[in-house]
């Protein structure tokens, strides 16, 4: 995932973003949950990779369990 997901302060206002690119962890998980699927996310951005779908799926994954560990 850490290959995958970057972090850059001057990019999209320091949010994760896959690769270096401009496109979000945000932008791909606003996509899914609005019905798009992977294929067509992947046709629409064609730069994107399915494992940078799953890198995203697996940031959010771990952002909500490091968020549950917290409230604990």
């Amino acid at each position: 995932m850490s290959e995958r997901i970057t972090i850059e302060p001057g990019k999209r206002s320091g949010q994760p973003c896959i690769r270096g690119m401009r496109i979000t962890v945000a932008d791909v998980l606003e996509y899914l949950s609005g019905g798009m699927s992977r294929e067509q996310l992947l046709e629409e951005f064609p730069e994107l990779e399915p494992d940078d779908i799953n890198a995203c799926l697996a940031f959010a994954a771990h952002r909500e369990r490091h968020l549950e560990a917290l409230a604990s």
